[in-house]
């Protein structure tokens, strides 16, 4: 659930409500400001994961910049996981950005897989083939580092699976496919097949 600053997609009360309800792991995506650590301190999720926010996006794009921001990043992780919550930063699949991440001390990155999910539409596999491996490296170098792996963004029914199968993947955040899907054959069903198509 991302609670952005602008409130445009949820609302306070729904993620009160997601804390009451969710019997799985709830994952608060936020930005990294005062307001945003005050309220997942006192809401207490499972995971936080901290990504970049610009108002006129319509949906988060690029990763969070954690080498040029270290100290803030680090303040931010440091707190969050003072209260037991579990801390991700989204980012590029960068060498430098996945070493900066665990320097400030995150337990899990999540790979920013849209340039990937641009690539796979323009190309299919074969065309998506270099972004794909760029995820692999990162994948790589964050099991050295001892981070815990996730991914999002961009993935669709069609572009999943070679993303799920890097290695060590945790989760696959994926919101905006699963939804739209949902509104024609209900969520449960659209559940059910993108899970057989990570498969």
């Amino acid at each position: 659930a991302h609670l952005r600053e602008d409130r445009r997609h949820i609302q306070d009360a729904d993620v009160k409500r997601l804390k009451k309800s969710v019997k799985g792991k709830l994952n608060l995506e936020m930005a990294l400001t005062e307001e945003m650590l005050r309220i997942a301190i006192r809401l207490k999720p499972d995971e936080c994961t901290l990504v970049p926010e610009k108002r006129q996006e319509l949906t988060t794009e690029g990763g969070l910049e954690v080498l040029g921001r270290r100290d803030a990043v680090e303040r931010g992780v440091r707190r969050l996981k003072r209260v037991g919550i579990a801390v991700s930063l989204f980012i590029t699949p960068e060498p430098s950005q996945i070493m900066a991440s665990k320097r400030v001390g995150a337990d899990f990155i999540e790979l920013h897989t849209g340039a990937y999910a641009h690539a796979f539409k323009k190309g299919g596999a074969k065309g998506a083939r270099r972004e794909l491996a760029r995820l692999l490296l990162g994948a790589r170098m964050a099991a050295a580092l001892g981070l815990k792996l996730n991914a999002g963004h961009g993935l669709t029914y069609e572009n999943v699976r070679p993303v799920a199968r890097l290695p060590l993947m945790q989760d696959l955040n994926i919101g905006h496919t699963i939804v739209a899907r949902a509104a024609m054959v209900g969520m449960e069903k659209a559940v059910r097949e993108m899970i057989k198509a990570m498969k």
